[in-house]
């Protein structure tokens, strides 16, 4: 039997359609595709995706894989959704998202890129003050791109992801 195959925006907006049949997306991807071309959402629709949403349970397992790899604040909610896809239907994800090729290199999971080359080796990630270095504490959800990740209360400078050293 073929494994089932996840698609992230990346596949959805340059894949062939042909590529696309029979792949499974979650519902936020909707609005990311309307968001970049609208025309390509028309198209999308023929090419007989399935449109799910993971179980709760699953999304639990991506987000404890995402804070043990540290990568769980550089995620977008579509992105863990994604992971969560991928972990319930034991699929391969197709993506050009560094940070879940991360994460699926670190649990074992199945992955392949779209059209980048791909990670070349796993990392570990943290939450470091940019002002003190203080290593802060892994938050527990995910942070939009256009948002901060916050403050330090010790110095209050920005927090930013570093590679863990």
């Amino acid at each position: 039997m073929q494994t089932a195959k996840v698609l992230d925006t990346a596949a959805l907006m340059s894949w062939p359609l042909v590529q696309l049949h029979g792949g499974v997306a979650v519902e936020g991807q909707i609005e990311e595709v309307r968001r970049l071309s609208e025309a390509r959402l028309v198209e999308i629709d023929a090419a007989n995706l399935k449109w799910m949403e993971p179980s709760e349970i699953s999304i639990e397992k991506a987000t404890s894989l995402a804070i043990s790899s540290g990568d769980l604040a550089g995620l977008s909610e579509v992105d863990l959704r994604l992971l969560a896809l991928t972990l319930e239907k034991n699929a391969r994800l197709h993506t050009d998202d560094y940070r879940l090729q991360n994460i699926c290199q670190m649990a074992g999971l199945s992955w392949s890129s779209v059209e980048q080359s791909g990670i070349s080796q796993v990392w570990s990630w943290e939450i470091r003050c940019e002002g003190c270095g203080e290593v802060h504490k892994h938050l527990q959800g995910t942070i939009p791109a256009s948002k901060e990740i916050g403050r330090c209360n010790n110095c209050g400078s920005r927090l930013s992801m570093k590679r863990k050293r």
